[in-house]
């Protein structure tokens, strides 16, 4: 493992939901991370906000809703905040767990923007649910504003898109803190979506999936490794089912054909395994590995674990 550079993506199982269990859950994390940095690597950490990207858009909105002089909050501005938060959490613990070893290493977070396509697909078909429950009047203001509401358990929440990410604006940034031997933490969330505007960035009313930014922060960094960290200690064949069975490894060719098949749900595994494939490529160095975060020593290890390859 010495001197490999590594791409963790902490899922939300790895975050925790409220304040008390995320500060828990990056205590844990920091631990798995610190062994990785103690083999010599070096690493560079992307996460999750869906909870917290949501109670944060809806604590935002219900100000403005009761303080009407105050601007609503952009939707890129709440994932701006979350980044924030987690990022001090995750690097408050990550130095602590360090210093605790006699390792010293900076720890740096840095607010992360991702490019999108403004003609995207996905914004003509928003998907991803945020925000809190609304009744139909105020669904129907929203909607006079441009935005898209859905029908949810007891009234009404608001759908964004989930554009294709396809730069990370700060790369060189990342880059540089990383060849500087930082531990660096980046695009959570999935980044900050914004629109090229001339010689403007706007941040867009919009998610960009974690794996998929997963996948491309590895990739911008040359990493070796890429570890997605979920809810599972490996990948399943029939899961869910009596008779699932662990897959240790796979080719990507291999993984390929039992997407065909319909083997990995559509929300859940199957975007990390796309993300396994296209992040590999034709590499023979590169791979994935996924696994739970309990269970990450064990996984590099081999004990446990599915591992991706070419």
């Amino acid at each position: 493992m010495k001197n490999r550079r590594i791409t963790i993506a902490l899922g939300h199982d790895a975050l925790g939901t409220t304040l008390p269990e995320q500060q828990k859950a990056a205590a844990r994390a920091a631990k798995a991370i610190a062994d990785l940095v103690q083999d010599d690597c070096e690493i560079v950490i992307t996460h999750s906000n869906g909870p917290q990207v949501g109670m944060i858009h809806t604590a935002m909105s219900e100000f403005h809703r009761l303080y009407k002089n105050y601007t609503a909050t952009p939707m890129s501005v709440c994932s701006a905040m979350s980044q924030g938060y987690i990022g001090y959490d995750l690097q408050q613990a990550i130095r602590s767990e360090l210093v605790g070893r006699g390792v010293y290493r900076t720890v740096s977070t840095i607010l992360t923007q991702v490019a999108v396509d403004p003609y995207d697909d996905a914004f003509y078909h928003p998907t991803k649910i945020i925000g809190r429950v609304m009744s139909e009047a105020e669904a129907e203001e929203e909607e006079k504003k441009g935005n898209h509401v859905t029908r949810a358990d007891g009234g009404y929440r608001r759908i964004v898109a989930a554009p294709t990410p396809l730069e990370i604006v700060e790369l060189d940034a990342i880059n540089a803190l990383m060849d500087a031997n930082q531990i660096v933490i980046a695009a959570g969330g999935g980044g900050i979506p914004v629109l090229r505007q001339g010689n403007r960035l706007k941040g867009a009313s919009a998610v960009i999936e974690k794996d998929l930014i997963a996948g491309l922060l590895a990739d911008g960094v040359n990493a070796d490794q890429l570890i997605i960290l979920t809810d599972v200690d490996c990948v399943y064949k029939d899961f869910g089912k009596e008779n699932q069975e662990p897959i240790p490894g796979m080719t990507c060719a291999e993984a390929a054909r039992y997407m065909e098949k319909g083997e990995f749900g559509m929300g859940n595994m199957q975007p990390k395994i796309q993300t396994a494939i296209q992040f590999v490529g034709d590499s023979d160095t590169r791979s994935v590995l996924i696994t739970r975060l309990n269970s990450i020593r064990e996984a590099i290890l081999g004990q446990t674990g599915t591992v991706i390859r070419n």
